[in-house]
């Protein structure tokens, strides 16, 4: 009997009066706001405008949670697809389900859309939000422990999640690889953050330092797993796909330093500055102003001496 275990929520919602607040959504969102608050002063420390990362997650973060839905409902359509199950479940997002693998593709897609239409190069602004991404994941790994998924093996060690009886689930103490991955994910953000200062990461390489990294804690942790997965030559086809995106990571961040050194020096356009026009105006009207009557005292004096003048010319002539 385990004297020492982490306990797990005895329900994943909290009634606020009659607004159900569901962990696995709090947890998300929490994440979200987390990412974009970081990545806005990173953005601001590269030269960036403050508000622009916001901006663009207005079209990232739609993207990203339509792309991690898709990825877990693909890659485990038996759950919502198959006999006796109904496959109105797989639009029920808060009862978890989201594959980081389509959330960071199609969020990129989203990324890119925002990022051109304010003319900032997509690669620029990945680098200042790739740490809070990665703290994003963190928080919302926590939304596991609220729904009592993903976790590992049984296990006694005194860190241990306790799990109760459920569907698709056994009662008994597992290792909480949702609080490894959580943990992980603390650590690549704070190794971003530390390569970024000290090598000076651009045009996407403290991105890709961020996908190796997380890849190869996913890794193991997903080793660990006993939740049901597809499995190919005997790993799982999450493995495979951390491996396969550590390789692509790596490689991009050998050839980019050798092709694209150093780092972008301006990450966002100058605003064009405002027109000077009615300044310029105003002052013309004002030295106008002062200058009309001058001339108009000058012209006044010069036809009160011509009347003189011709009145001299006369009484000369008389």
């Amino acid at each position: 009997m385990n004297l020492a275990y982490i306990p797990s929520p005895s329900t994943g919602v909290i009634d606020l009066g009659p607004i159900p607040l569901r962990g696995y959504a709090f947890c998300i969102i929490i994440g979200v706001f987390v990412a974009v608050w970081f990545g806005n002063k990173r953005w601001i420390a590269r030269g960036g405008r403050a508000g622009t990362v916001a901006d663009i997650a207005v079209w990232a973060v739609p993207f990203g949670l339509v792309g991690g839905r898709l990825y877990h409902v693909i890659t485990d359509y038996q759950l919502y697809f198959s006999d006796g199950e109904n496959w109105v479940d797989a639009f029920k997002i808060w009862q978890g389900g989201l594959g980081i693998w389509g959330a960071i593709a199609l969020g990129a897609v989203g990324a890119w859309i925002g990022c051109r239409r304010r003319g900032i190069p997509l690669p620029a602004w990945a680098d200042a939000l790739a740490p809070g991404i990665a703290l994003a994941q963190a928080c919302g790994r926590w939304g596991n422990w609220f729904n009592q998924e993903l976790y590992g093996r049984a296990t006694d060690v005194p860190w241990a999640l306790k799990i109760s009886e459920g569907p698709n689930r056994v009662a008994g103490t597992y290792h909480p690889t949702f609080l490894y991955e959580s943990l992980w994910c603390i650590g690549v953000a704070l190794l971003v953050v530390w390569a970024d200062r000290r090598f000076k990461l651009g045009h996407g390489r403290a991105f890709a330092l961020y996908v190796a990294a997380y890849c190869a804690g996913r890794a193991w942790i997903e080793y660990m797993r006993v939740d049901e997965a597809h499995h190919i030559l005997g790993l799982r086809l999450n493995v495979w796909t951390a491996l396969i995106m550590f390789v692509l990571a790596v490689t991009y961040i050998v050839v980019s330093a050798k092709v694209r050194p150093g780092r972008e020096e301006i990450v966002e356009p100058e605003a064009p500055e405002a027109p000077e026009a009615p300044d310029a105006v105003d002052g013309e009207d004002a030295e106008s102003g002062e200058a009309k009557p001058a001339e108009a005292d000058a012209d006044a004096d010069a036809d009160e001496d011509a009347p003189k003048t011709n009145g001299e010319a006369e009484t000369a002539k008389g």
